[in-house]
């Protein structure tokens, strides 16, 4: 195992530390509300004054980053996910205040549509049928509209065709060279 780089490499012991951590929290609307997540024991959903707190904490462990994750009220949702582009979002206040309380915090924001569709799928669905391409535009305008709240990071976890580029060069195009996206 030792004779070649890949191999070394492979079986090489790790070291995880606090740099390699990010803390997710997931926000919903409302003030100082706790929720349980039943699929998560001991882990709730926030309203935003509460994951200001949280990310205060995270920063006081030295963890370097957040990634935040909203709840949209179902009366928010629909078809196209069109809440997404609402720049007085749950998400994008909850950006704006952490990055407020918390400047030197990374944060790390979804551009999906699940959160914001009635349906709960991750593209724009016409007759039965996830349209890619109109999907990709509502999520490129949705990155522009989390990195102007505040977001370092836009971290699309939806599957659509084409995404990256098309976050990539509207992040550009409005300014934010140096937003990342991971994917």
């Amino acid at each position: 195992m030792r004779k070649a780089d890949w191999s070394r490499r492979l079986v090489q012991e790790n070291q995880l530390s606090v740099n390699d951590l990010i803390w997710p929290i997931f926000v919903i609307d409302g003030k100082n509300t706790r929720e349980p997540i039943a699929a998560m024991p001991d882990v709730y959903r926030l309203t935003i004054d509460l994951a200001v707190k949280e990310a205060e904490r995270a920063a006081k462990l030295g963890i370097p980053a957040i990634a935040t994750f909203p709840n949209v009220e179902l009366a928010l949702r629909d078809q196209t996910g069109s809440h997404i582009l609402d720049p007085e979002n749950v998400i994008n206040r909850a950006t704006r205040a952490i990055k407020q309380a918390v400047p030197e915090i990374g944060i790390i924001t979804d551009a999906a549509l699940d959160p914001f569709t009635s349906h709960g799928h991750d593209g724009i669905l016409r007759d039965g049928i996830i349209v890619n391409d109109e999907t990709v535009e509502q999520v490129a305008a949705a990155a522009v509209i989390q990195a102007a709240a505040g977001a370092d990071i836009i971290a699309p976890s939806d599957m659509m065709d084409g995404r990256i580029g098309a976050i990539r060069d509207a992040l550009d195009a409005n300014g934010f060279q140096d937003v990342a996206i991971m994917s």
